[in-house]
């Protein structure tokens, strides 16, 4: 028996077919977009009608008379009013288009997948805030998470980005290890590739937690508005610091919360500790302070201690003593250092006995930016040569009073083989780069208030300025412009800062043996040598 053709419609293929449903679909968006007012008024005088209907069923009986009665008066007023009716027909219109409009749906509280997350974490703080003795315990399993967080937030994700939470009076919030472990628990189950800061507030037994977003990392060297004796180590969070700075940022400018370092004889941390890991900026730290001190008409002697040149480019500047690299270059470097101190001290007091100001020339600023001191100890002791270490030791004990700051680079791996004086003078402290939380408080004195960042880019980590707390650091980028892989805008930021070259060629002179006895005048140093 011969087959029966199928019909045109199942053989023509789906082309046809998918071009009628798209017909179809965009004569509904045009009649919906078109109808939207009618749609809208029509949503409203539903919902006034349901309104309307259930004031009546709250009315009671024995006043619903009269409601009819007062309702029938006001419609015959209207009705006898001039344009009355067109009135009230235009206004019951307004008013079920403003109800029937649509609005926003407002989030009053986590979804189920945000709560089952806040379940969780509520189980994993039982064993840590629970003790088999309390009789009404805040943590129990099974219990209500509602009870103890508060103050919720979540991203996109549905991860919590800040949050409050409660604990009982009798957890150990003063013990460091009892609150690392808390921090590392929120940290795990809230996200480790995030940076959290935790604030403990031990009186009323809360513990306030929040995602920080990264500090930017694309404020390069520049002039910063400062005054001299104020150094911008970097920038920190907005609620860190009361002051603010304006700088430029990419393409525009922005106020900035600024990491400013006090300098001088009224500082109470005259002399700076920079530990980092190889690439994690302390170099940059450095070139960028060198390049403030520079800028306040300082003078300001490198000594590197690792030999790798990337101080090459302050070589020959005006205000610069001096760069040096060798081994015997740095102890006569450090040695004049010793005793130019000395010699400001002198004449210092002479000018007080005298009744008389102190002379300019000690009223100048003396940087000594030192990279490395343990690897010029290393060469030193191998070589049955005085440790470094040793002649700075008149800088950073009467610094101060005579107007020298002592800047010093170190590693983590080597930071122990710095000098009980070094660490002890200098009381101004910058971490940079990956650290373990106990390496983090060695140098700083007390560990941060903040997770590790799950990325830290050059010149990236902590500040504490003496006694006060430990803030989050972004160094800005001060690149070496010989370096070929600087970026051109990186590199033009720091050649626009550096000072003139002198015309003259360079001079070694030898460090004077009277601390009394003037110092050799240079070309844009009044008062220092050129080494």
């Amino acid at each position: 028996m011969a087959r029966r053709p199928l019909p045109r419609i199942l053989t023509s293929g789906s082309v046809p077919i998918a071009r009628g449903r798209e017909i179809v679909r965009t004569a509904a968006d045009n009649a919906t977009d078109v109808l939207h007012p009618l749609i809208t008024i029509g949503r409203g005088l539903r919902k006034l009608a349901a309104a309307g209907r259930a004031k009546w069923a709250d009315t009671p009986k024995e006043r619903r008379g009269p409601t009819l009665l007062v309702a029938a008066a006001c419609v015959l007023a209207v009705l006898l009013m001039p344009y009355g009716p067109l009135l009230a027909l235009m206004a019951v219109m307004a008013a079920a288009a403003w109800k029937g409009r649509e609005r926003p749906v407002v989030k009053t509280g986590p979804d189920e997948a945000e709560a089952e997350r806040l379940k969780a974490l509520y189980e994993a703080l039982v064993p840590y805030f629970s003790v088999p003795e309390d009789p009404s315990p805040l943590y129990a399993h099974g219990g209500a998470w509602t009870a103890v967080f508060s103050d919720v937030a979540f991203d996109g994700d549905g991860r919590p980005t800040r949050l409050q939470i409660a604990y009982p009076a009798y957890f150990p919030d003063g013990d460091p290890g009892s609150r690392a472990r808390i921090e590392q628990l929120l940290a795990a189950k809230s996200g480790r590739d995030r940076e959290y800061r935790f604030d403990w507030d031990e009186e009323g037994n809360r513990l306030a937690v929040r995602v920080l977003p990264a500090l930017p990392a694309s404020i390069v060297a520049q002039r910063f508005v400062t005054v001299p004796g104020e150094t911008v180590l970097g920038f920190t969070d907005e609620d860190a610091v009361q002051r603010t700075v304006p700088v430029r940022d990419g393409d525009g400018s922005r106020d900035a919360p600024p990491v400013v370092w006090r300098t001088g004889p009224r500082s109470t941390e005259p002399h700076l500790l920079a530990v980092g890991q190889p690439g994690s900026g302390t170099s940059t730290l450095l070139r960028s302070v060198a390049l403030q001190a520079l800028q306040h008409a300082g003078d300001v002697l490198v000594v590197e201690g690792c030999g790798t040149g990337e101080y090459a480019c302050l070589a020959g500047r005006h205000g610069v003593v001096g760069v040096e690299c060798g081994l015997p270059g740095a102890l006569s470097a450090l040695e004049w250092a010793a005793h130019e101190t000395e010699r400001r001290l002198a004449a210092a007091h002479r000018a007080r006995e005298a009744g008389e100001p102190v002379p300019a020339e000690v009223r100048r600023p003396l940087w000594i930016l030192l990279d490395r001191p343990s690897a010029l100890g290393d060469l030193a002791a191998s070589e049955g040569r005085q440790d470094p270490q040793e002649l700075l030791a008149v800088p950073l004990r009467h610094g101060r009073a005579a107007n020298v700051t002592v800047v010093l680079a170190e590693q983590f791996d080597t930071v122990d083989a710095l000098s009980d004086t070094v660490r002890s003078q200098t009381r101004a402290r910058v971490a940079l780069g990956h650290a373990a939380p106990h390496q983090l408080a060695a140098v700083l004195g007390a560990p941060p208030h903040t997770t590790p960042p799950p990325y830290v880019p050059p010149g990236r980590g902590y500040a504490r300025l003496g006694t006060g707390p430990v803030l989050r650091l972004q160094v800005p980028a001060t690149p070496d412009p010989h370096d070929d892989a600087t970026v051109d805008s990186h590199r033009r930021a720091v050649l626009d800062l550096l000072p003139e070259r002198h015309t003259e060629g360079r001079l070694h002179v030898l460090p004077p043996s009277d601390p009394l006895a003037p110092a050799s005048p240079v070309h844009g140093s009044p008062t220092s040598p050129r080494l």
